[in-house]
């Protein structure tokens, strides 16, 4: 019981992170260098992400076309229309840049390594599992910052347009590199893949401080009041909670099997923070990137310890029908 209330030791890294930006920020010539450091972690990251990809596995699980369409479809079409309708029924609830990290968090792609492990957990399809959330990544690249441009853009959001450029060069050409680099660096990748590994959270670690040093500077902490937080937080908790029972709702309603809902709820509510650190960083250049991070970040916690606790009573409900 005490091991599912320690927190994810990740997320002690990022507030770590945070009070290291609240308090020393990145200034002057050391920014510049912490933005080039940003750049060149994010080069890496996708990078090894391309390199990694088993292609093999998606070919596999793609024959389930029903089960991914529906999984796609919760992720890029049901989350960014309810962060929507959010924001035109309560515009005021939240400070703006806030209610644009919303939409961002909603138009983000899942994950991968916690959505399926989760999935393993709950004893669904891991297969389909593995299928669905590398697609979701892949498609995320180009389908999340088109999302943000009609979301955002509509509302003032400022978002970057040229950034879907750098996108595609900082993200998609390492990642199409090295994936097809695969044949010769997958056995390299295998032995070291601890180290590589490090490169996930290095490169959000080094993003997150950018971001905050630079909102920091601008008066971040006094311009976002602690009620402002605990909005934040209630609306993520009632955002996963809709997600939650929404997906379970579909699967249901469609006619999938036990294990197939299991993979729908948690590869269709799953969003990204690997990749939602580095794209904030080239559609929201400036200071109120470390504003619109926030809801990602609490996101990212919240739905790792609701998915946690899901996961362990369908894996037990399965075990004692055995």
């Amino acid at each position: 019981m005490l091991r599912r209330l320690i927190p994810d030791p990740f997320l002690l890294f990022l507030v770590a992170t945070i009070l290291l930006a609240t308090f020393a920020p990145a200034r002057g010539g050391f920014a510049v260098a912490v933005g080039w450091l940003s750049i060149l972690t994010i080069v890496l990251l996708f990078f090894f992400h391309g390199a990694k990809l088993a292609r093999d596995q998606i070919i596999a699980g793609l024959t389930h076309w029903r089960l991914h369409l529906t999984i796609l479809a919760c992720t890029f079409l049901f989350f960014p229309l309810l962060g929507l309708l959010g924001f035109r029924l309560w515009p005021g609830l939240l400070p703006h840049d806030l209610w644009i990290g919303m939409l961002f968090l909603c138009a983000l792609p899942s994950t991968v390594q916690s959505a399926i492990a989760f999935v393993s957990m709950a004893r669904g399809n891991v297969p389909a599992a593995i299928a669905s959330a590398s697609a979701s990544q892949m498609l995320g690249i180009l389908v999340t910052p088109l999302l943000m441009g009609l979301m955002a853009g509509a509302h003032g959001g400022g978002v970057n347009l040229k950034g879907v450029g750098e996108i595609a060069a900082q993200i998609l050409l390492p990642f199409v590199v090295g994936h097809l680099l695969r044949p010769w660096l997958g056995g390299w990748i295998a032995r070291h893949k601890a180290w590589i590994g490090m490169t996930d959270r290095s490169t959000i670690i080094v993003a997150v401080y950018g971001a905050f040093s630079a909102a920091v500077l601008e008066g971040l902490w006094h311009k976002l009041p602690p009620a402002s937080l605990a909005l934040l937080v209630g609306v993520n908790a009632i955002l996963l909670a809709i997600g939650l029972c929404f997906t379970w709702g579909l699967g249901r309603a469609l006619g999938f099997s036990r294990a197939d809902r299991i993979t729908i709820q948690f590869c269709g509510t799953k969003k990204s923070l690997l990749q939602g650190v580095p794209m904030a960083k080239v559609l929201f250049p400036g200071p109120q990137t470390g504003v619109i991070l926030l809801p990602i970040m609490l996101f990212h916690q919240m739905q790792l310890m609701a998915c946690a606790f899901i996961a362990r009573r369908y894996g037990d409900q399965t075990d004692d029908r055995h």
